[in-house]
C-alpha cells in the first residue's frame, strides 16, 4: 500500500453495472477507501478471460437515482480492468475487487468465470485482486457477503498476497447465523454437467440452449465446492501460472530430441 490515508479500490464484475451485487460491493468498499467502479454495460457472465479485439470499446458514465456511480465499458470484464487502468484511473489502484457474483465460482466453474477473470487481469497488472461470489441465482441476500468482502480486503491490504495469485471467495446464500466458518480451500475437481437442449426456430432451423449443473466430485471440506455445501465461506488462492509442475518434471524425463 501507499502512504495515502485511504486505499484506492477498483470495483468490477461480470453481471453488469446494473447488478445488485456490484452495488453492495461498492458500498462496502466505500467504508474502507476511495472507490472507482468500472463494469460491463450489460451482463457478461461466462466470458472467462475474453477480451475485445477489432471492435471499438465505448466508455460511458453511469448514474443511479441521478447520482454518479461509475463507468460502463461495452466489453468484457477483462476489458473493464484494462481500460480502467490505462484511461480512467489517474494511477493504479491499491486493490481490485470483482463481484459480488450471482452463482458460485468453484472447482472447474472458475475457468468460465468473468468475475474471476477480472481479478486475474488485476494480478497480471501487478495489483492484488479478489473475486467474490454468492452461491445462488435467486433470492440473493448480499448483506453478509458485503461484510466478508470488507474483512478480506482489509486483511489483504495489510498482509498482501503472493505474486500472481488472487483470492476467489465464495459465500453461501444463507443467514449469517448458519455460516459454520471461513475456510481456506483448494480448487476442487467438481465439473459442469451439461444439458444441451435442441429446438427449432420458426423456419425449422435448429438452435441450442446450454444448461446444466455442477456435479460434485470432491469428498471433503478441503475443496471449495464441498465446503460451500457444508455452509462454509471458502477462500481459494488461484494463480495465473497454470503449469502442472509435477507433469513438467515427468516430461523432462522423456529426454525428447528434435
Amino acid at each position: 500500500m501507499t502512504d495515502r490515508k485511504k486505499p484506492r479500490i477498483l470495483v468490477c464484475n461480470d453481471d453488469g453495472i446494473d447488478a445488485d451485487g456490484i452495488h453492495v460491493l461498492a458500498g462496502s468498499m466505500k467504508k474502507i477507501g476511495d472507490v472507482t467502479v468500472v463494469a460491463p454495460s450489460e451482463p457478461r457472465s461466462g466470458m472467462g478471460h475474453a477480451m475485445t479485439l477489432g471492435v471499438p470499446l465505448r466508455v460511458k458514465e453511469y448514474r443511479k437515482n441521478s447520482r454518479f456511480f461509475g463507468y460502463t465499458v461495452s466489453g468484457t470484464p477483462v476489458d473493464c480492468i484494462k481500460v480502467a487502468i490505462s484511461h480512467i484511473l489517474p494511477e493504479k489502484p491499491d486493490i481490485i475487487v470483482s463481484g459480488i457474483n450471482y452463482g458460485s465460482n468453484t472447482a472447474t466453474n472458475t475457468l468460465y468465470s468473468g468475475t474471476v477473470a477480472a481479478a486475474l487481469e488485476g494480478v497480471i497488472q501487478h495489483i492484488p485482486s479478489i473475486a467474490f461470489s454468492l452461491t445462488t441465482y435467486e433470492n440473493a441476500d448480499f448483506s453478509y457477503a458485503g461484510k466478508i468482502a470488507r474483512k478480506l480486503v482489509r486483511k489483504t491490504l495489510r498482509e498482501g498476497l503472493p505474486e500472481d495469485t488472487i483470492l476467489s471467495v465464495n459465500i453461501p446464500n444463507i443467514p449469517e447465523s448458519e455460516i459454520r466458518g471461513i475456510k481456506a480451500t483448494r480448487q476442487g475437481k467438481s465439473r459442469w454437467a451439461e444439458n444441451t437442449i435442441e429446438r427449432d426456430d420458426m423456419y425449422g432451423n435448429p438452435y441450442y440452449w446450454l444448461s446444466g449443473k455442477l456435479k460434485l466430485l470432491d469428498e471433503n471440506t478441503a475443496y471449495d465446492e464441498y465446503a460451500i455445501r457444508e455452509n462454509y465461506v471458502t477462500v481459494t488462492p488461484i494463480s495465473i501460472d497454470m503449469t502442472n509442475h509435477e507433469a513438467l518434471t515427468a516430461i523432462k524425463g522423456w529426454k525428447l530430441k528434435k
